[in-house]
């Protein structure tokens, strides 16, 4: 079985050092930046590295025979430009994998346009960072094509998890996922320049670890948000306080606008007068109340 790579950044060379650890003997790369004066070394010194052959168009990979699958790893918009300009060189029963960070609309644009090559596509997240896991790194797939992704490359060590049949659910995943993990780190540079700012890091972090440290994540996620719906307006008035705090110190409050914001809005649907006082049982009592709230303004508009 033959791979090929369209992309040969980051993500396909770690997959291509992992796999031909695991004995893929054919794995082939054409990268747009191929003869770039400064990526251009790098490209082909990795490819040298992990012993990838090197194409130097598109076309000339997708010719080689016995090519059975083809994962494109471009960057999120420019994922539908290359599949458009891949087509008309794709063979039928291809398996044409996308692991770019691209929306579910685009991925399902993908692959409708596919569709009529009588290709398999596949939308693919990875799911951890690749020079730690390499081959192995989690990836979730949807898509008509994941069940053969997962019975060919599962043979060398991929670990590969069906989402669904639909393309678009995967990335999905991906991207809501990022709320949190890349809203997170965000959140916790404004907290950790503030604490800096006042010399008392160390007691903001141990109070904060203590708290997050109690119970396991879904424990807290739940008491959070639970809690939160019934007393937005208040946490939203606390959070004014910090935000004065900041601004008076010239520290950026982005972070904390936006969860005021947030917690403004919550308090406006008046979740605390629907759950009567009381603090509702489980995080999705919130988010079904949120959008039930959200239909009757909208059908009263």
């Amino acid at each position: 079985m033959k791979l090929g790579f369209i992309g040969f950044g980051e993500a396909a060379f770690e997959l291509s050092i992992g796999l031909k650890q695991e004995g893929l003997e054919t794995i082939c790369a054409h990268d747009v930046m191929l003869d770039h004066p400064t990526f251009g070394p790098q490209i082909k010194e990795r490819a040298k590295q992990a012993q990838v052959e090197l194409e130097y168009t598109p076309e000339s990979l997708l010719m080689r025979e016995d090519l059975a699958m083809l994962i494109v790893a471009v960057p999120a918009n420019k994922a539908y430009e290359v599949s458009d300009s891949l087509k008309p060189y794709l063979r039928k029963e291809l398996i044409y994998i996308d692991v770019s960070a691209s929306t579910p609309d685009i991925k399902r644009k993908i692959s409708n346009s596919l569709k009529e090559k009588g290709v398999s596509f596949v939308d693919a997240s990875m799911m951890g960072p690749l020079p730690v896991y390499k081959h192995k790194v989690p990836i979730l797939a949807s898509g008509e094509g994941t069940d053969a992704f997962i019975d060919i490359m599962s043979r060398y060590g991929m670990d590969i998890s069906k989402v669904s049949e639909n393309p678009g659910d995967a990335s999905a995943v991906k991207l809501i996922r990022s709320i949190f993990m890349k809203g997170l780190p965000a959140l916790l540079v404004e907290m950790l320049e503030a604490a800096h700012k006042f010399g008392v890091e160390n007691l903001v972090i141990s109070s904060i670890s203590e708290t997050m440290n109690s119970k396991i994540f879904e424990e807290t996620m739940n008491r959070l948000v639970t809690g939160t719906s019934i007393h937005a307006l208040r946490r939203s008035i606390e959070l004014e306080g910090s935000i004065e705090m900041l601004e008076s110190s010239n520290l950026s409050s982005l972070m904390s606008n936006a969860a005021k914001d947030k917690l403004q809005l919550l308090a406006e649907l008046n979740l605390k007068e629907k759950f009567q006082g009381k603090t509702p049982e489980n995080w999705l009592d919130v988010i079904m109340a949120f959008e039930d709230t959200n239909k009757k303004s909208s059908n009263i508009s």
